[in-house]
C-alpha cells in the first residue's frame, strides 16, 4: 500500500453532517493535482462500489451563497442530494472549480460580459479561456479513493461521461437532472445546450420536474 505522501489525492477528513436532506458522511480530501481541497457528500453505504450514484457538482458560490438567479446549480445541487438521500445511498463530488474553472474572478468578469449582450462561452473566449477549463482526474481519484469503480452519473454534461472514463471509471449510466429555467436563467441554459453541447428540455414544465433515468 502506497503511503500518503506518494498519493495524489487522499482523506484528509471526514465527519457526520445533518441537512435538511438527512445525514450525510462529509468528506474532505487534499490532492497533490490542483492543490485544492474537494468534498465528497456520501449518503449510505457504497457497497461493492459497483453502480453508484454520483453527482460530479462543481462550486457556485454566487448560485449557492448568494441565490443568484443567473444559473441553475443551486437547484441541480439540491436535487442531487434529494436523489441520494430518496435512493438511500450516493455520492456528490463539490468540486471547488468555481466559473467551470477559471475561478470566482474571472467569472465574475464574465458576468459583467454578459451584461452587454455576449454569451457564457463568447464572454469566456474574450477573457481568453476556453468554453470549460474543469478536468476531471481528481474526482476520478477521489472515486477511487472511496472503492468506486463504476457510477450511474446524474449530469446533462457529456463531458464528465466522458472525463470520468477517461480516468478509468465506468459510466453504466446517465441520470439527467432537469430544472425548470426561470427568465434570467433561460437563455445560459440555451447557450448551454447549443454550445456545450448539455442535454436539456428547456420545454419541461414545473408540474413533470423529477429525474429521469437512461442508459448512456
Amino acid at each position: 500500500m502506497k503511503n500518503v505522501e506518494d498519493k495524489n489525492v487522499w482523506i484528509y477528513s471526514e465527519t457526520k453532517l445533518p441537512t435538511k436532506f438527512g445525514i450525510f458522511r462529509v468528506i474532505v480530501f487534499r490532492n497533490k493535482l490542483d492543490d485544492k481541497e474537494h468534498l465528497a457528500i456520501v449518503k449510505g453505504e457504497i457497497a461493492d462500489g459497483s453502480s453508484i450514484p454520483v453527482r460530479l457538482h462543481s462550486e457556485c458560490l454566487t448560485s449557492e451563497v448568494l441565490g443568484s438567479l443567473k444559473c441553475d446549480c443551486r437547484e441541480q445541487l439540491e436535487t442531487a442530494l434529494q436523489y441520494m438521500a430518496n435512493n438511500g445511498s450516493g455520492i456528490v463530488l463539490y468540486l471547488r472549480q468555481e466559473g467551470r474553472g477559471i475561478g470566482l474572478g474571472n467569472k465574475i468578469r464574465a458576468y459583467a460580459l454578459q451584461e452587454v449582450g455576449y454569451d457564457t462561452v463568447e464572454a469566456n473566449h474574450i477573457l481568453g479561456f476556453p468554453d470549460d477549463l474543469r478536468h476531471y482526474d481528481v474526482a476520478a481519484a477521489m472515486l477511487k479513493e472511496l472503492g468506486v469503480h463504476s457510477v450511474q452519473l446524474l449530469t446533462n454534461n457529456p463531458s464528465k461521461v466522458y472525463g470520468l472514463e477517461e480516468y478509468g471509471i465506468e459510466v453504466v449510466d446517465r441520470i439527467p437532472i432537469q430544472i425548470e429555467p426561470n427568465p434570467i436563467n433561460r437563455f445560459y441554459l440555451t447557450t448551454k445546450a447549443r454550445k456545450s453541447g448539455h442535454i436539456i428540455n428547456l420545454g419541461q414544465s414545473p408540474s413533470s420536474l423529477k429525474l429521469l433515468k437512461e442508459v448512456v
